[in-house]
């Protein structure tokens, strides 16, 4: 988390596009047809596929100011998981021989 902190220094660095980047990020993120809480929930099990501790901790954060409990982020680390699984299992069938 503490490399965060050089944020500041990419936004003098390239202002238009960091701003650009952050008002798109609270955009997506923003209360919309999806609430706010999901939204984050959402972001977290992106973040664990992706495995960025960063956005994990900062979608966390996000995620508790809106509500979210500790059974609300068990349930999105299995979905996570399973996805994971899952695209390994469906990606395992390009080992495979066509049967017919």
């Amino acid at each position: 988390m503490e490399n965060l902190k050089r944020l500041p220094q990419l936004k003098k660095l390239a202002t238009a596009p960091t701003n650009a980047f952050w008002q798109y990020d609270a955009a997506a993120l923003a209360d919309g047809a999806i609430p706010k809480k999901y939204k984050e929930l959402m972001a977290i099990a992106v973040a664990l596929t992706t495995q960025c501790t960063y956005c994990i901790e900062v979608h966390k954060q996000s995620a508790l100011a809106a509500g979210a409990t500790e059974e609300e982020f068990a349930e999105t680390i299995h979905i996570a998981a399973a996805l994971r699984a899952g695209a390994a299992v469906t990606h395992g069938t390009h080992l495979l021989r066509d049967t017919e």
